[in-house]
């Protein structure tokens, strides 16, 4: 890709851009929120159509206005969200020869048996032991992410974009992808590697590249740099202070959870929350960190115990009693639950609000944009307008949103479920702060995360959760990551 611009209702998003990959390399493609490595990646996959430069592969010019001239030069994508792209009631050889199925459909005949072995033959390649005749609906998030990967050799794929390919995925899971990424190289597939997370970047890339503003600023092999050399090209200045932590006056129980339930994901969990504390739970994934948030937010009815807010119970599987009590959660899911993809960036941070803002069933447009626009300021979105669609902000971007809608509610507990996950390294320092001005306001804030780092970083309190239940309570400054680790994997910490 040679000095590719692209400009967004005359706001550039890139400004001469130079992108290149190998056959058989992994070039990490690293940028904050809104540095421009999405919109390149679209131009690449045929999304959007670039304003100026030019594409080549293997020295010849390639015409790419649409996914299927990507798919026909052999250019695939793989995003962090597989369902998107799986059919749920097919099974696994259907769903990896999917392509072939369609392109035969002028003929009345399909060789089953043919299709089943040659979707064997690729799963084979990757190592993948998974029956070709089960449902994909039956899969998990990893196996279906196989399937995705396994359909993409069957297209002949040259190149692949893998977008946060493992921010789903358990480090066991991880460890199985990478497995998979070396076989391709071998294969020599050049891939796109965009991840939030450096120590796996340095684990398999061989280059980096890192954007910002929409401009290239930096290329070198990863064996050439470093993760702090990065994190300043990044940012344009050195990250001193990963955690924020802002002091502030730990007061009474705002939040009490007795003895909750909820099936065999939440076991018997009690706990409180004092206004101006931050309480981390961390856990492993599948620990049942999700499970809980949802129990005590009511999104998900509870099988036993009782929520208290401010001293008053909350009634069970009834979101809009927990908000009423002063109690609001942003989920882990935040495009499925957190906000509305197609609606405005106004509208997705006035829905809590609505009422306040409204007379006799009419909503005052004013004040609607003014709340919005000082939100939109006090948290840093990076967008065009309060108009812009939800569905075009950047990871970070809607995360910012999906917690700012609850802002002006003056909830008093506010539940995070993996609040920075595929969220860059900037927007995560945007999203510490505005949790540390939460309890600092007298807010109690519960930090559902497995990433300990982060929970050290910030929490007042660590509650260490297995299979369902809290085994461990840490104080701040008495847990290392190694500790947390040996209580979150049930005491098989050592090997770990």
């Amino acid at each position: 890709m040679n000095g590719i611009v692209k400009s967004f209702s005359g706001v550039p998003a890139l400004k001469s851009v130079d992108f290149d990959i190998r056959g058989g390399e992994v070039h990490a493609l690293l940028g904050a929120n809104g540095a421009g490595k999405s919109t390149l990646i679209k131009i690449l996959s045929g999304a959007y159509s670039s304003d100026g430069g030019t594409i080549a592969i293997d020295g010849k010019p390639a015409a790419i206005r649409t996914p299927s001239d990507a798919k026909a030069h052999g250019i695939h994508c793989v995003y962090q969200e597989v369902d998107t792209v799986i059919v749920p009631q097919m099974t696994v050889a259907e769903n990896i020869m999917l392509d072939r199925i369609a392109s035969s459909s002028g003929s009345p005949w399909v060789r089953w048996g043919q299709i089943e072995e040659e979707a064997a033959s690729i799963l084979g390649r990757l190592k993948a032991d998974i029956p070709v005749r089960k449902q994909a609906s039956l899969l998990s998030l990893a196996e279906k992410q196989l399937v995705v990967i396994a359909r993409l050799l069957a297209e002949n794929a040259k190149f692949v974009v893998l977008d946060e390919p493992t921010a789903p995925l358990s480090l066991e899971e991880a460890e199985r992808l990478f497995r998979v990424i070396d076989q391709l190289k071998r294969d020599g597939i050049g891939m796109v590697f965009i991840s939030h997370r450096l120590p796996e970047v340095f684990r398999i890339s061989d280059r980096i590249t890192v954007m910002r503003d929409g401009e290239k600023v930096m290329t070198s092999a990863a064996a050439g740099t470093s993760a702090d050399e990065v994190v300043a090209s990044m940012l344009g200045r050195a990250f001193v202070e990963e955690f924020p932590k802002e002091e502030a006056q730990i007061g009474k129980v705002v939040l009490h959870v007795d003895r909750v339930n909820q099936g065999r994901h939440v076991r018997d969990v009690s706990m409180d929350a004092r206004s101006g504390e931050i309480v981390a739970v961390v856990g492993l994934v599948g620990a049942g960190k999700t499970e809980l948030s949802r129990a005590l937010f009511g999104a998900d009815n509870r099988s036993g115990g009782t929520v208290s807010v401010n001293g008053k119970k909350v009634s069970q599987g009834d979101p809009a009693a927990a908000i009423n009590a002063g109690l609001v959660l942003v989920p882990e899911e935040r495009r499925k639950q957190g906000i509305l993809v197609g609606e405005t960036v106004m509208r997705n941070l006035s829905l809590p609000f609505l009422k306040s803002i409204s007379k006799l069933g009419f909503i005052s447009g004013t004040r609607e944009a003014d709340t919005s626009d000082a939100l939109i300021a006090r948290l840093g979105v990076k967008t065009s307008s309060r108009h812009e669609r939800t569905a075009h902000l950047s990871g970070g971007n809607q995360q910012k949103v999906s917690i700012g809608k609850w802002l002006p509610t003056n909830a008093d507990v506010y539940l995070f479920d993996e609040p920075t996950k595929g969220v860059d390294i900037g927007a995560k320092s945007d999203i510490f702060r505005i949790i540390g001005e939460l309890a600092k306001s007298g807010k109690a804030v519960v930090y559902l995360t497995c990433e300990f780092s982060e929970a050290i970083g910030i929490a007042d309190r660590i509650l260490v959760m297995c299979d369902g239940q809290i085994v461990k309570s840490f104080d701040r400054g008495e847990a290392t990551q190694e500790e947390l680790l040996l209580h979150a994997s049930g005491g098989r910490g050592e090997r770990a």
